[in-house]
């Protein structure tokens, strides 16, 4: 009687190798991604997947138990113009679900746990006259949240999700831009020291529609929030910017996701990250895929990181797929490092001291991403920020 050997079961994430050698290999491509709504579908990540390679897995073990937690663990304050219209969404109510698809096991486990999402919807061809502010305050605790914003045809808003207190927050957020619509999304993670925030965030541009989506992160432990965006429609934009100022044993995380779906489609990716302290660790992955039919496309992603003491890791990793030769144009770049010595050199040649010719440099590096936010009081709000972490630095 002859033995036989049976291959192991594959993992989510993997596939069979074709030779036979290997039992799996780790998918590579980044639409090949495994997905599921059901958490038992993922096992527990390990910090060996490509996906959580980069994030401390031992500070956020309490995000991978499947059980619900005490309720009013976040405060949720929404203050909208009368044109939003607020429902709420089982699981299966359109339009959940429609661009939705959870990649990791944090994000099943959200999806299953909130039985009934928020929606808030700008109706067709209304322009808000100011942001919709969406205030969410931890208390303390495990909590978990999927919310469902929504730009109908040729409306125009801004939704602002502020993120304040302390949790270990797991949450989804699903956007969906209607043909010819104009949404900005910003995210602002402003977490007392303590909090643990893993964010995605998904959305599906439809034609001639355009998505401007900023994240900031300031407070927080850990924090990671994961944009994932689909241009799906003929001559849809994105422009996906971000904003990170890490302290010591902070670890800040975006993993940016642009797939160039549809025709003449145009993406503009800019990340800036400024870290401090020992231990400061920030982490930037930008994966862009130009779809086949993608003809057309005009894409760049950039990542920039300024070190300001020793002890600080900043990580960026930017990637590139092309799968059609009719394109515009698409690159990518990727720059950390410390201080320019020139600049320093010139302002202090002028009469500035160190410490002021240091603070206007870090200024001037973040300022272009703090500018696009367009709302006046939240940008006077992140620069006395900026000004609270230099003040930390020139003491240290």
């Amino acid at each position: 009687m002859t033995a036989t050997t049976q291959a192991p079961p594959l993992v989510p994430g993997s596939t069979a190798h074709t030779d036979g050698a290997w039992a799996v290999i780790p998918i590579q491509t980044r639409s090949e991604r495994f997905t599921s709504t059901v958490p038992a579908d993922f096992g527990a990540p390990t910090g060996r997947e490509v996906n959580w390679k980069h994030t401390p897995i031992d500070r956020i073990g309490s995000l991978f138990v499947d059980e619900a937690g005490p309720h009013g663990v976040v405060d949720v304050t929404v203050t909208a113009p009368d044109e939003v219209e607020q429902l709420e969404l089982r699981a299966g109510e359109a339009p959940r679900g429609e661009v939705f698809d959870p990649e990791d096991l944090v994000s099943a486990i959200a999806w299953s746990q909130e039985e009934v999402a928020p929606l808030l919807r700008i109706p067709a061809n209304v322009e808000l006259d100011r942001p919709v502010l969406i205030e969410l305050r931890g208390t303390g605790g495990t909590a978990h949240a999927h919310v469902v914003l929504e730009a109908m045809p040729n409306s125009r808003g801004t939704i602002v999700l502020r993120h304040t207190g302390t949790a270990s927050h797991a949450q989804n957020v699903e956007i969906i831009v209607r043909d010819g619509a104009h949404l900005d999304v910003v995210s602002l993670q402003q977490w007392d020291d303590d909090a643990v925030h893993l964010s995605s965030h998904q959305a599906r541009v439809h034609r001639d529609a355009t998505l401007r989506h900023i994240v900031v992160s300031f407070g927080g432990a850990v924090v990671r929030v994961n944009p994932s965006v689909e241009l799906a429609g003929t001559g849809s934009r994105a422009e996906l910017f971000g904003l990170s100022y890490a302290d010591a044993g902070q670890h800040l995380e975006s993993q940016v996701y642009l797939h160039h779906k549809g025709a003449e489609t145009s993406g503009d990716v800019l990340y800036k990250g400024a870290l401090q302290g020992e231990g400061a660790r920030s982490v930037w992955i930008g994966d862009v895929l130009i779809g086949p039919d993608a003809v057309g496309t005009d894409s760049y992603e950039a990542n920039r990181n300024l070190v300001l003491t020793d002890g600080a890791r900043a990580d960026s990793i930017p990637n590139l797929e092309i799968e059609t030769g009719d394109i515009r144009g698409a690159g990518h770049a990727s720059a950390t490092g410390r201080f320019d010595d020139e600049q320093l050199f010139y302002l202090q040649a002028r009469g500035i001291s160190e410490d002021e010719a240091r603070r206007l440099v870090v200024l001037g590096f973040l300022a272009e991403i703090v500018q696009k936010i367009g709302i006046p009081e939240i940008e006077a709000e992140l620069f006395a920020s900026i000004e609270e972490e230099l003040a930390k630095e020139v003491v240290a």
